[in-house]
């Protein structure tokens, strides 16, 4: 039975891509977990599998073999229940800025007056005021990911599954929505995955880390982070964290 802190549990997901004459492991022996309310970042080298296990928690695919729990929701049925924000922002390029950020309200049913709403109380935190009737064409690609990041975050899922959400945007706007999101989680938790590149990024938002293994990915490292939330921008300079820097580093090049 899984504890009811724990609102996600992965127990030994295999994942293999392609047939019999030319299959790539991909995920092998993957043992995960989430707490209720926590934010946990997976690192790892390019091509590991943390796509591949955000894409198998959201339900976009199956692992071969293992068990996955999501408390609260069946797992057949977790296509949908969870929040997913993938890499690339897959704006309809003929709705306009506000419409795609209400597109999953309406897909549930939401009038369009009240998506409208509350997407539109998104739009200044996000850098995004001004902009609401302009066409994904007219949008740098940092400003895209914003888009993407109100869409996803007003679906108002319990779990959240980020895909590198930052990675696009430049070095103070990543900043200024990372601490803003720190201090979303403190005012509305939420259990939350994030997959990331950035060693640092997954310090100053994360509560645990995961640090997989070149491919076929296995987890080889978790580390916790003794920094409390509320935390803002400042904690970087402390020597803790960079002795985390370095260690997180370390372990991602196998040294």
């Amino acid at each position: 039975m899984v504890s009811i802190d724990v609102k996600i549990k992965v127990t030994d997901v295999d994942k293999t891509i392609g047939g019999k004459d030319k299959s790539l492991p991909v995920l092998r022996g993957v043992n995960f977990h989430a707490l209720e309310g926590e934010v946990v970042s997976i690192l790892g080298p390019s091509g590991c599998g943390k796509t591949t296990l955000l894409n198998i928690l959201a339900g976009l695919d199956e692992a071969d073999t293992g068990n996955l729990n999501i408390t609260g929701v069946p797992t057949p049925q977790r296509l949908g229940s969870v929040g997913y924000m993938q890499q690339k922002d897959l704006l309809l390029p003929w709705r306009s800025v506000l419409s795609n950020t209400i597109l999953g309200l309406e897909i549930k049913g939401i009038s369009k007056h009240v998506a409208r709403t509350r997407a539109l109380d998104y739009f200044e935190d996000f850098g995004l005021s001004g902009f609401e009737d302009e066409y994904p064409f007219a949008l740098s690609g940092g400003m895209r990911q914003r888009v993407a990041f109100i869409r996803t975050m007003l679906l108002d899922s319990d779990v959240l599954l980020l895909d590198e959400p930052f990675s696009a945007l430049d070095a103070l706007s990543r900043v200024h929505l990372q601490e803003w999101f720190l201090q979303l989680m403190d005012s509305i938790p939420k259990t939350v995955v994030l997959v990331t590149h950035d060693v640092e990024e997954a310090i100053f938002l994360s509560d645990r880390i995961y640090v997989m293994s070149a491919r076929p990915g296995e987890i080889k490292e978790i580390v916790t982070i003794p920094f409390p939330r509320p935390r803002d921008f400042d904690v970087v300079g402390h020597d803790l964290f960079v002795q985390l820097k370095t260690q997180l580093l370390s372990a991602m090049r196998g040294t």
